[in-house]
């Protein structure tokens, strides 16, 4: 089974190197992106539908939520069960272990002081009549995707940065997965972040509830966090009404490896994000030696995992390693790839590369850098933008939660030493009202 991964490596030296990458990154692109496809589609329209009866049943939103409940999650809730009550949260907080207590507050204190460092959201004069005010935004939704086991990083990556902006309402939904619940860490971090409206309510209808005004659970100015495509999808349809943090799709890996590299490790790292499945896990090296210990190392490493099957058809269908002729061609690729996660393990050379990748949501410097210290550790936020969005959207930060409005504030003297201008400006676009509120003023 893991020698159908010979397939994945590929070489510069090959012939037909240039349409074998451009497979690879075509895997990368179709899983990515949303809306390409039959079944994307499909599953928009779907979406649509649910939106569209939100909208039409305003007053009778809680049933149809119940019903999506019932049809996508097989529990039946009543609309007074949807919130999780506040002693429930406290239970879940009295219950989790101390020794993962004290590793959640860590990493909160990490991702909170992260966060405080890049906050920009001072107010500031420009020029003394002009500046920029910035509020935060006031009521916003986290959505955390629903399993078996708890995803409490995603609560701590999300509500952080949105305190430290100065958010004062925070939601937390999350489908009913766990014994017909959410999972109690999962609670059990909400408590911890002083957060209490929390619902157990998940996919396009969480979208929809969360979007549109209602008498089960108040509308939100603005929704971030990941989920699966129905979510994604949702999130899309509804940009405009609400503000979303990005269209999000599967996790994805570019690691850089030169002849430095570790293949164990650089063979874990492709691992850790093919489990996911799906999920994508590339390897750009210069080294023909280094991948193709790579390749070994992930034959030998995938039949350990409890889920080894399962994560040799996603390397397959989603992964693979590159042997480029020279660091500046690989970086030229690398820039097109646009990873999500972008692990540089160069030696010396790391940093030196790192400045020359223009697009990528996070990158990983160094041997000692992996992913797993960015999910769930370091301080920035975990959520990023996936497929090639990285070209123009941002990780999440406590920048995401303010909104900035232009002040502008001229006296007297300061109006007439531009008046004609403004009203040349004005007059060329044949806005004679514009130039008379300018003329008006200078008459007294």
């Amino acid at each position: 089974m893991p020698q159908e991964l010979d397939k994945i490596l590929i070489s510069h030296e090959q012939p037909d190197f240039p349409n074998k990458l451009g497979g690879f990154l075509n895997s990368k692109f179709g899983l990515s992106h949303f809306g390409m496809g039959a079944s994307h589609i499909k599953n928009r329209r779907k979406v649509e539908e649910i939106l569209d009866e939100f909208v039409e049943n305003e007053n009778k939103v809680a049933e149809v939520l119940a019903k999506y409940t019932k049809m996508f999650d097989k529990v039946n809730l009543t609309p007074e069960q949807f919130r999780i009550s506040k002693e429930d949260l406290e239970k879940a907080h009295a219950e989790i272990s101390p020794d993962l207590l004290d590793s959640v507050r860590k990493a909160i204190g990490n991702v909170r002081r992260y966060q405080k460092e890049v906050f920009v959201g001072n107010n500031r004069d420009c020029t003394g009549s002009t500046g920029i005010k910035y509020t935060p935004i006031k009521r916003v939704g986290i959505c955390v995707p629903g399993a078996s086991a708890p995803l409490p990083s995603t609560v701590i990556m999300c509500a952080v940065p949105a305190q430290v902006a100065g958010v004062k309402e925070i939601v937390v939904v999350s489908p009913p997965r766990y014994k017909d619940s959410i999972h109690p860490v999962t609670l059990a971090v909400c408590h911890e972040l002083g957060i209490d409206e929390v619902y157990r309510v998940g996919g396009a209808q969480a979208i929809a509830v969360l979007t549109f005004e209602n008498k089960t659970i108040k509308e939100v100015d603005k929704i971030v966090g990941p989920g699966n495509q129905w979510v994604q999808t949702a999130k899309q349809l509804v940009f405009g009404t609400v503000g979303i943090d990005s269209i999000a799709g599967p996790s994805e890996v570019l690691i850089i490896a030169n002849d430095k590299a570790n293949p164990a490790w650089v063979a874990a790292d492709m691992l850790s994000q093919a489990e996911h499945n799906p999920g994508c896990a590339f390897v750009f090296s210069t080294s023909q030696k280094v991948a193709g210990h790579v390749l070994e190392e992930l034959k030998k490493q995938v039949v350990q995992l409890n889920r080894s099957k399962e994560t040799i058809e996603c390397l397959k269908a989603h992964s693979g390693i590159a042997v480029f002729a020279n660091m500046g061609d690989l970086i030229e690729k690398a820039n097109e790839f646009t990873a999500e996660h972008l692990q540089i393990q160069c030696g010396e050379q790391s940093r030196e590369i790192a400045d020359k990748i223009e697009n990528a949501g996070a990158i990983f410097i160094g041997d000692y850098s992996p992913v797993a210290v960015g999910d769930y550790w370091a301080g920035p936020s975990h959520t990023l933008p996936t497929g090639t969005t990285a070209k123009f959207f941002s990780p999440l930060s406590a920048n995401d939660f303010i909104k900035s409005t232009s002040i502008i504030e001229y006296d007297k003297k300061k109006l007439a030493e531009s008046a004609d201008d403004i009203i040349r400006l004005a007059e060329v676009e044949g806005l004679d009202a514009h130039a008379k509120s300018i003329r008006i003023r200078q008459q007294d």
